[in-house]
């Protein structure tokens, strides 16, 4: 072995270990912040109040609500939830809160921001006389001063971005670091400007920051700033002595934006989860047997190769844990699952290396004796790299937006993919390589290719060599019934219409005090069993229990009532409220235009790596089988709420990883495929990487059913959606995208790869180098 590759292995040991020890660590030592459906969390009820310019009305609190929720983003606190409660409250919901008081007061604050002059300071009690609309507070800087303040030059709107920050270079300590938008930097410079034009020692030569009725800092302009330009670059800084708590808090409230009406808290209280412990152990029982059915599934088909990237898929979920908890992500029930998920998806990148091994030991053409199996699995560690990062990297791209401008669960999901993509490529391209280096060092090992698991190329790739089916000469057929297909998931849209959960378009919740106390798990098979199976239930107390359904009528409400009364003894009703959707406008907004900016920066990387034909093959592909999932749960009649979305947003990736290695195959093929035409080539490439299709959606499939079958009601419409999207994602790959690139390529042909020649040599034989038909 060279130098240079003795290297190259030693860094990836150092580097696996080195991960491998800081997972185990912060496993070990960091608990992980449960979500409100596993844990609970603190609940507060606040209550909007009139101004004499604004009338808390229901538009009024809507408004309130979002700035709360970029209030509530802003402390940290991962998966909130919040939503509207008649016209005039608003129900906030924290998962895993340790602090509920100090929240309570900063999220309930009005938060005013504005920057003034000073004109004037005087001492004494009462401070210098207020006139023309000026304003006089007390002087942060100098007990018992009071200063003069101008009309307001800018407020919190006009402030892009606050953030805490740790002064340590001035030792001023946590400070608040502002940044200004485009008309308001350009104020903020006239505004320090006019500051600087005063005599050093007069309060006119200070800029007061207010936050409501007090100064929160008032520095002078120090020297080197010059009269009249002022301090350029938008940017600003809050002092004031905070302490790293308080420094967040205040840049959470100024990037929030102030509360159009004012808020009182007007209940706090601690809830218990939404989800029982019966429905958790049930969920983690279907993730053990799904995990351990995909563990044997690779083993049996890839053999010693495949216990070995068991191996690392077990360390591959120890790292995705570890990189969640140490983010502070918040784990919900519906994240677990999606996590889970990831972990049977994961195996893709090692059924691509094991493939592609296979192929490259049947292309060395000796005798099984003569063979040498180190450099068949080093090569294709090697090629399959360019379809494993073309995937992946589409993937965190929609990763990354989500997480940017998204908000709520969906920015959450992108979060929990992003981490599981990482700790996919790192196990597979890196741990599992060292741990297939090594074995294949020992020569009792070398000499059993069968055991290894490369021996033969399997029944299905042998049958698809021996006759490689023309799928692409039907291609117009192919795309017609997808398009049937397609239209009749429409119509099933338009003719039942979308069944939206509570989330979307809120409901009633009704909190009820019972004679004894119940937990959770029985309250909710009681509600269940009367028929309502999308109800939320959760204890808030010894003998309290909340239930939150769409909006029903009394009927529907006395039906709830004997249902608990058969388990709790007689209940009374404390509170009843119409709740407006939790995923309110704003954050579906943001929801689809993060997809939308997704689906775009997918679109621009795949014609940069590929050509724009693949491209627009590839995105149509996946957009139509979110269709298809969309449709199939319109014709069911199930519920659209946020478990359905983080569900959606899986069958994206899960679509265009797949066709994004099928096209990889295809450019590679025509890269030595000679003057082969492009359909042939195209036929080439799905028989090639069939078999890893059929193996990954396999794989993914095991932890699906089992979730399906046993993870209870919670997990039963996301098992069904994701899984019909892996099947959906599996046909498309074959019969949408491959054509539709073929028929584009026809159109619009790019210029022809030249082909060396001993290419052109095996090309005019009819058979590649494995023996396969080309």
């Amino acid at each position: 072995m060279s130098s240079l590759s003795s290297r190259a292995v030693l860094w990836r040991v150092l580097l696996a270990l080195a991960v491998v020890a800081l997972s185990v660590w912060i496993t070990l030592t960091t608990p992980p912040r449960l979500g409100l459906d596993l844990r609970g969390g603190t609940r507060i009820v606040l209550e909007t109040r009139d101004t004499p310019s604004v009338r808390a009305d229901a538009a009024a609190t809507d408004r309130a609500l979002e700035v709360l929720r970029k209030r509530v983003d802003g402390l940290g606190v991962a998966e909130p939830s919040l939503a509207r409660s008649g016209e005039r409250r608003i129900v906030v919901e924290l998962p895993g809160l340790r602090d509920p008081r100090q929240a309570a007061e900063v999220i309930g604050r009005t938060a005013q921001l504005t920057l003034h002059a000073v004109t004037g300071a005087a001492e004494g009690p009462a401070g210098p006389a207020a006139a023309d609309g000026k304003r006089v507070l007390a002087d942060p800087d100098a007990p018992g001063r009071f200063l003069a303040l101008a009309a307001p030059a800018l407020t919190g709107e006009g402030v892009e971005e606050a953030e805490a920050t740790l002064d340590t270079t001035t030792g001023r300590g946590w400070t608040v670091d502002l940044s200004f938008r485009d008309r308001a930097a350009g104020t903020w410079a006239r505004l320090t400007g006019d500051a600087a034009c005063a005599a050093p020692g007069d309060p006119a030569r200070r800029v007061a920051i207010v936050l409501d009725d007090r100064i929160v800092s008032a520095p002078a302009m120090q020297s080197g700033v010059p009269c009249g330009a002022g301090i350029g670059g938008g940017s600003a800084q809050i002092t004031g002595g905070f302490s790293g708590q308080e420094a967040r808090d205040l840049a959470a409230l100024v990037q929030g934006g102030a509360l159009p009406v004012p808020v009182t808290t007007v209940e706090q209280s601690t809830v218990g989860p939404t989800l029982g412990a019966d429905a958790i152990r049930a969920s983690a029982l279907a993730a053990v047997i799904g995990l351990a059915c995909t563990g044997v599934f690779v083993i049996v088909v890839y053999r010693l190769l495949g216990l070995l990237a068991t191996l690392s898929l077990l360390l591959y979920g120890l790292i995705s844990y570890a990189a969640v908890v140490a983010l502070g992500a918040t784990l919900t029930l519906p994240g677990l699952a999606g996590f889970v998920l990831a972990v049977g998806i994961a195996v893709d990148a090692n059924v691509l290396v094991f493939e592609r091994a296979r192929e490259e030991y049947a292309a060395l053409g000796r005798p099984a004796a003569a063979r040498d199996p180190r450099r068949p699995v080093a090569t294709a560690f090697g090629k399959v790299w360019s379809a494993v990062a073309d995937s992946n990297v589409t993937t965190l791209l929609a990763a990354g937006l989500l997480f940017v401008f998204a908000s709520g669960p969906v920015k959450g999901f992108g979060v929990t993919l992003a981490i599981g993509v990482v700790a996919s490529m790192l196990t597979a391209m890196v741990i599992t390589r060292l741990f297939a280096e090594w074995t294949l060092r020992l020569p009792a090992v070398r000499r059993r290719p069968a055991i290894i698991g490369i021996a033969g190329l399997g029944r299905l790739r042998t049958r698809l060599n021996r006759r490689v089916p023309r799928l692409m000469a039907r291609r117009r057929r192919w795309l017609i019934g997808c398009a049937a297909l397609l239209m009749v998931a429409l119509s099933g849209i338009g003719v039942r219409g979308l069944e939206l959960g509570v989330e979307f378009t809120g409901g009633r919740v009704v909190q009820y005090a019972a004679e004894r106390p119940v937990d959770a798990d029985t309250a909710r098979a009681a509600v269940v069993g009367a028929g309502f199976s999308d109800a939320v239930v959760q204890t808030t107390g010894d003998e309290s229990v909340s239930v939150r359904t769409r909006e029903t009528g009394d009927d529907e409400q006395r039906e709830i009532r004997e249902a608990l009364s058969g388990v709790a003894g007689p209940v009374a009703v404390e509170r009843d409220d119409l709740i407006g959707p939790s995923l309110g406008g704003e954050l579906r907004t943001h929801a689809l235009i993060a997809l939308g900016l997704a689906v775009a920066a997918q679109l621009l990387y795949l014609t940069v790596r590929f050509r724009w034909t693949y491209a627009a093959a590839t995105v149509a592909a996946m957009t139509q089988d979110v269709l298809l999932v969309v449709g199939l749960f319109a014709w069911l009649g199930k519920p659209v709420d946020s478990v359905f979305l983080a569900a959606l947003l899986t069958v994206v990736g899960y679509s265009v990883n797949d066709s994004v290695v099928v096209l990889d195959r295809l450019r590679e093929l025509r890269r030595r495929g000679g003057g082969i035409p492009l359909p042939d080539l195209a036929d080439r490439a799905v028989a090639q990487t069939l078999p890893r299709t059929v193996n990954t959606g396999m794989g993914a499939l095991f932890v699906l059913v089992a979730l399906a079958v046993l993870g209870g009601d919670s997990l039963t419409d996301f098992s069904i959606a994701v899984l019909a999207g892996v099947v959906f994602g599996m046909a498309s790959t074959v019969f949408t995208a491959m054509p539709l690139a073929v028929t584009l390529e026809s159109r619009h042909p790019a210029p022809a790869p030249q082909a060396t020649a001993a290419q052109r040599q095996r090309a005019g034989s009819g058979r590649d180098r494995s023996g396969a038909v080309v």
